[in-house]
């Protein structure tokens, strides 16, 4: 697998992969706050975003050139580049339940630390998203202690703040 820059031609084929509205709300949030997604809804979220280099949505391709995932990294505090924050994590639905998920957060990680030089990662979690944490939790991360009700428009969800902590160089 391999991490590579979004481009704005993926928006489409990400926004195919959200099936319903449950699933919408648990990767977004209610950032979008309408299902379905249009094609270049992606697009117009991450391009303003795009422009100060402090938000980094990056792909995965399988061996085969497939994508499989996506992910972006962010800078959550203004003043401080030690912290990065991911989001948007999902996998194609094709490419689920075989590990690819754990394997894009590991590269993402890397990337995280090694061109980055984040020494922590933070990101959300819906209680209601037992795949996904359990997912974070296998490469790593740890419930923060911290956790935040949403207004969703199709209930109120628990959101798990996680962090992981990294420290040096990887070989």
């Amino acid at each position: 697998m391999e991490l590579k820059r979004f481009q704005i031609q993926d928006s489409a084929i990400i926004c195919s992969w959200i099936q319903d509205e449950k699933s919408l709300y648990q990767w977004s949030a209610a950032r979008f706050g309408k299902f379905p997604l249009a094609e270049n809804d992606l697009n117009e979220d991450y391009v303003p975003k795009m422009k100060d280099g402090r938000f980094i949505p990056l792909n995965a391709y399988d061996e085969e050139g497939k994508l499989v995932g996506h992910l972006y990294i962010r800078y959550p505090e203004v003043h401080d580049d030690r912290i990065v924050r991911f989001g948007f994590v999902i996998i194609n639905p094709a490419f689920r339940g075989c590990g690819n998920g754990k394997k894009m957060l590991r590269l993402a990680i890397d990337y995280a630390r090694n061109v980055l030089g984040a020494s922590k990662i933070t990101l959300g979690v819906f209680a209601n998203n037992d795949s996904a944490r359990h997912c974070y939790e296998a490469v790593g991360f740890r419930a923060a202690g911290k956790t935040e009700l949403y207004k969703m428009p199709i209930g109120d969800w628990e959101c798990i703040e996680m962090e992981l902590i990294i420290d040096g160089k990887s070989g």
